[in-house]
């Protein structure tokens, strides 16, 4: 039997066969994707041949969004497969996501052909400052060609805009634990009732209620739940290739004096003069060098 995995604990995995009915099904003990190191071969968004609850073969990714293994450096963490849309949830404040992680899942999500959009949610909850900070951040991203959307899930604001945008596709709901991730989907799809936590008082991040990723139909697609990740480190990406992520950045280094510039100190380099001009944001330019200098994710957060 075939069908598409919508649930993935890491132990075992739930498949919406192409009958409609559930199954529940492990993965065989040597089963591997060739040429993917990864923690776990088969994730959510997969088509899988499965019999007699064990899965037995994994069909060809048309995509997938991928970051390092936390505690395997070597390996990967593959989010999630086939998908149609990458949605990053974002908060300003309580708790905030930093514009290098911002620039990384959009550079992940370039680097894999998967459209992505921002989500700022709990903007019920800002000061002036706050508001500030929201609406340059959504300036810059609007004007490199991201769409962006602000909302509150706690007050029901913005929800309308998002079903929109979410209506028949596959997509993967991410950010950081506290950004609101489950209270949106219950907005999104009202009765599921799934479980939330508080923010923590002493680290301002959230208590993670999600611990496997699972998927939800809506609005003739689907929606996946992740948990909240803190840190996204590239993975399989060559140096060269960091810039072709940054749209902004791809659009200028066309017009460099070399072809294999690196945009860090050659000689007419029309990234670094975008750069100084204001053309190109200094914030992106940061996240592009640390990308370049990637050691180790837990630091970009």
């Amino acid at each position: 039997m075939t069908g598409l995995v919508v649930k993935n604990t890491g132990t075992w995995q739930t498949v919406l066969s192409d009958d409609g009915t559930l199954e529940t099904c492990t993965v065989k003990g040597n089963f591997r994707i060739k040429g993917i190191r990864s923690t776990s071969p088969v994730v959510i968004g997969d088509r899988v041949e499965f019999a007699d609850g064990m899965i037995t073969a994994v069909a060809d990714r048309k995509n997938y969004i991928v970051r390092k293994s936390i505690n395997l450096s070597k390996q990967s963490h593959i989010l999630a497969a086939n998908l149609d849309l990458c949605v990053l949830i974002v908060t300003v404040n309580h708790p905030i996501t930093t514009t290098t992680f911002i620039d990384r899942f959009l550079a992940n999500a370039e680097a894999y052909d998967i459209p992505a959009i921002l989500v700022f949610n709990k903007i019920d909850a800002y000061d002036q400052d706050d508001n500030k900070t929201l609406s340059s951040l959504i300036s810059l991203y609007e004007s490199i060609g991201y769409k962006c959307i602000p909302i509150s899930a706690e007050q029901n604001i913005g929800i309308d805009a998002l079903q929109d945008a979410l209506a028949g596709q596959i997509a993967l709901l991410s950010g950081h634990s506290g950004v609101g991730k489950t209270t949106i989907i219950n907005r999104l799809i009202p009765g599921i009732n799934l479980r939330t936590a508080d923010i923590s008082d002493a680290f301002d991040t959230g208590k993670h209620t999600t611990t496997y990723s699972e998927m939800y139909p809506l609005n003739d697609g689907f929606i996946i739940d992740t948990p909240g990740i803190k840190g996204f480190g590239t993975f399989d990406m060559d140096k060269e290739d960091i810039s072709d992520y940054f749209k902004e950045i791809f659009t200028y280094s066309q017009t460099c004096k070399f072809n294999n510039c690196t945009h860090t100190h050659e000689p007419g380099c029309a990234v670094i003069e975008a750069v100084e001009n204001h053309l190109i944001s200094q914030s992106r330019y940061i996240s592009y060098l640390s990308m370049l200098n990637d050691k180790e994710e837990s630091k970009y957060r």
